[in-house]
């Protein structure tokens, strides 16, 4: 593993061989987090986005020494779906975390009323999140921040949902003014299909959704691939 600081103020880098390098150290990294903030604070409060190495992430977590009866998982964001949709993150979610004593709070994407339920989940956060998982798409989304969509402007709300499909699904996320005031940030970069988006985030490029998060206390963790 190596580290490098990156042209975006105070975004730390570290690269690892293969993608589960990757979700081992993510989850050295939020368990590291974790402790410290029951210890200073008495909880730990956790965003979590969904992803094929997120979810190793978790079972690697899973393994190690974590004060799960004091941490709260959210969700970053989700598909607006039914509840049973294997696209739901909370399946994998809840999956991952199967007999582990955390408290998930979902978002609720199933309600009748959406805009309330929106409302009443922002009631939910915490004051500031002690890490918030991001994960980093092709075309430089982060969240369900997306390219092109209204959201990308919401900034009076905490919680927001697309205006327009993406990738087949209305989406439900966590807004900038929530990801900017976390503790701490953690990305999870793997692919090579994520190298061009990987380089407008470090090169501090606010005309992509993921350049516009506060790089200040931000890691990203990285595969080679995804940074060739």
């Amino acid at each position: 593993m190596t580290s490098a600081a990156s042209a975006a103020d105070s975004l730390r880098v570290d690269e690892h061989a293969s993608d589960d390098d990757v979700a081992r150290a993510g989850a050295a990294y939020v368990a590291q987090l974790a402790r410290a903030a029951v210890a200073e604070r008495g909880h730990c409060y956790c965003a979590l986005s969904g992803g094929r190495t997120p979810w190793v992430m978790l079972g690697h977590l899973s393994e190690m020494e974590m004060p799960w009866a004091s941490t709260s998982i959210y969700q970053v964001d989700e598909r607006i779906a039914p509840a049973d949709d294997p696209a739901r993150n909370l399946v994998h979610l809840r999956q991952a975390l199967a007999g582990i004593p955390a408290t998930i709070v979902p978002m609720p994407v199933n309600a009748d009323d959406l805009d309330q339920a929106m409302a009443d989940y922002s009631q939910l956060l915490p004051e500031a999140f002690d890490i918030i998982h991001l994960g980093l798409g092709p075309d430089g989304h982060t969240a369900s921040l997306v390219p092109e969509d209204r959201v990308l402007t919401v900034t009076d709300r905490l919680v927001a949902r697309t205006e327009h499909p993406y990738q087949g699904h209305y989406r439900m996320t966590l807004t900038y003014p929530v990801l900017n005031s976390a503790r701490q940030r953690m990305w999870l970069v793997t692919g090579s299909e994520k190298q061009w988006a990987l380089a407008q985030l470090l090169a501090g490029d606010r005309h992509i959704p993921a350049g516009r998060v506060n790089t200040v206390n931000s890691v990203v963790m990285a595969d080679r691939a995804a940074l060739a």
